[in-house]
């Protein structure tokens, strides 16, 4: 078994066992940093090197099929897709979400979660990938991947433009679903200086997250463990294993 890769405790063990989170420096892990380090409970951080093809590891596939990060792993239960990880922990620890009885904020935090995991998340992904990592020709994909990015953030913005956070006055998993992408809009609009200007309301929202001392707690995790800059033949193969469909036999 790798070195950096634990597995779950035995049903023995599990009452005394600590969380152990799998994570890189992307933007989906970086949302469970946060809240783990808001919750201020105790957790083992695992890297994850995903341009290594650590991902794909036989062991780490128990945890997550799908072969990627985040996973948690707490006592005997087992959960991926940060989102999932997001409304696990909040319901546990019974903070940072609504009461299960109040149905109308309840309601407005499952449809903007939900908004987040399958909107924000995979068009600002598709938008960054398309602008920066796709051969040519790419006029098409990323023309539909930036519009796409740019409405779904224009929601957000005007929402925030009403509310103080997503939820309305209280700071919930919402938002730190949201700071996990908005950190890195200028990357995913590739406008730069511009972005803020588009999106004044995800400025405010983002500079109010990042004055909170678990923000600055879980952006230190990414400097516990150097992870593999270079974008070479080996990081391609294991980040884009779909390009080897494309290669001439």
């Amino acid at each position: 078994m790798p070195g950096w890769l634990r597995l779950p405790p035995s049903p023995s063990e599990s009452k005394l066992a600590m969380m152990h989170f799998y994570y890189n420096a992307a933007p989906n892990p970086m949302k469970i940093a946060l809240l783990l380090e808001e919750l201020g409970q105790p957790y083992e951080a695992h890297p994850v090197d995903t341009r290594k093809g650590e991902q794909f590891a036989p062991d780490y596939l128990r945890l997550n099929p799908n072969g990627k990060v985040p996973a948690l792993v707490d006592g005997e239960t087992v959960v991926f897709d940060s989102n999932a990880i997001l409304l696990y922990l909040g319901d546990k620890t019974q903070q940072f979400v609504p009461a299960i009885g109040d149905s109308a904020q309840r309601g407005a935090m499952l449809s903007w979660l939900m908004f987040i995991a399958s909107g924000i998340g995979p068009y600002s992904g598709q938008a960054v990938h398309f602008r920066n990592a796709a051969p040519e020709p790419k006029e098409y994909a990323l023309n539909r991947y930036d519009f796409e990015a740019h409405r779904h953030w224009q929601i957000i913005e005007e929402r925030l433009t009403h509310h103080t956070y997503m939820l309305g006055e209280t700071y919930s998993i919402v938002d730190m679903a949201f700071w996990g992408w908005a950190r890195l809009l200028p990357v995913v609009t590739g406008m730069k200086d511009d972005t803020w200007a588009r999106y004044p309301q995800t400025q405010r929202l983002i500079d109010a997250i990042n004055q909170r001392p678990a923000a600055a707690r879980a952006e230190a995790l990414k400097t516990r463990h150097t992870f593999k800059a270079d974008m070479d033949d080996e990081a391609r193969k294991f980040m884009f294993p779909q390009n080897e469909r494309l290669k001439k036999g």
